[in-house]
């Protein structure tokens, strides 16, 4: 298998009624952990590269080449995802770079705004082939810039899919990003009214899968459950990067005399892939093995 569009992987999750890994990429380190987790579960990921990250690495250009040409050599299915891009001309540049999906993030405009560019920006992507992901109801979390007790109102999140022509729609239901512990209670009952509401809300006529930010805060058993509500996408980066750090530190603490950051991020990559397959599997609800 290779590079492929997350407009496949999500689509057939969604249709199957099973959730999807979406892990976030920080480093080169990150993408090959990732991909070594979707080989060892046997099952597809999207990789995704968010304007902070890109902006951490000077721009989306160094970090967008090295993370797609690690997913043109995978054993299993893997797309590469543009996350939480605030800034339309960062669309635009990934849309460029190859990547076969891409999200706008207008949740913090006001709703008429958000229609506005988000439908703009959607256009430019349905004319390169490119799947595209919106965002209604602010997530919470982000550097404190959104409140955590906002919700996706479902005949909203219809008029906004209509409005703008997203293939996929990140909604506020209880999560938020950051989250260093796993406490966050989601609404799943709202995950499936929105689910229904959105049943026939996208091109020709198809459902429209829901995504879940903030993911790292939601625990197993609370994730299980959404999927079977109806959300497909679940988005999930602090979590991951918890085990990737740890491993660091715990390599570090046993050799203070240590210098070769290969030695250490060896072990870090393999607790980070290790994670992030287990996650594969129960987000695809293969497993009843959960961490509660």
């Amino acid at each position: 298998m290779t590079l492929v569009s997350a407009r496949e992987l999500v689509t057939d999750a969604a249709a199957r009624g099973t959730g999807l890994g979406a892990f976030n990429v920080i480093h080169l380190e990150t993408a090959e952990g990732l991909v070594r987790a979707s080989a060892r579960a046997g099952l597809p990921v999207i990789l995704q590269i968010s304007q902070n990250c890109a902006d951490y690495h000077g721009g989306l250009e160094p970090i967008a080449l090295a993370t797609l040409a690690v997913a043109r050599r995978a054993e299993t299915p893997v797309a590469v995802h543009l996350d939480h891009a605030e800034r339309p001309d960062l669309v635009d540049e990934a849309i460029a770079l190859g990547f076969g999906s891409v999200m706008f993030d207008g949740g913090a405009l006001p709703y008429d705004d958000n229609v506005a560019i988000t439908a703009e920006v959607a256009d430019r992507a349905h004319a390169a082939g490119v799947y595209i992901e919106g965002e209604l109801g602010e997530v919470g979390g982000k550097n404190g810039a959104h409140a955590p007790g906002v919700r996706t109102d479902p005949d909203e999140a219809r008029e906004f899919v209509a409005a703008t022509g997203v293939d996929a729609l990140a909604v506020a239901v209880g999560s938020s990003h950051a989250m260093t512990d796993r406490t966050a209670s989601l609404d799943l009952a709202l995950i499936s009214r929105l689910h229904e509401a959105l049943r026939r809300g996208g091109r020709e006529g198809q459902q429209v899968p829901l995504v879940l930010h903030g993911s790292s805060g939601v625990s197993d058993a609370v994730i299980a459950d959404a999927v079977r509500a109806g959300m497909t996408k679940i988005n999930v980066s602090t979590h991951l990067n918890g085990f990737f750090t740890r491993a660091i530190r715990s390599t570090l603490d046993a050799d203070e005399r240590l210098v070769d950051s290969r030695r250490y991020l060896t072990p870090a990559r393999e607790a980070l892939a290790e994670e992030a397959a287990r996650m594969l599997r129960l987000f695809a609800l293969e497993t009843a093995d959960v961490v509660r």
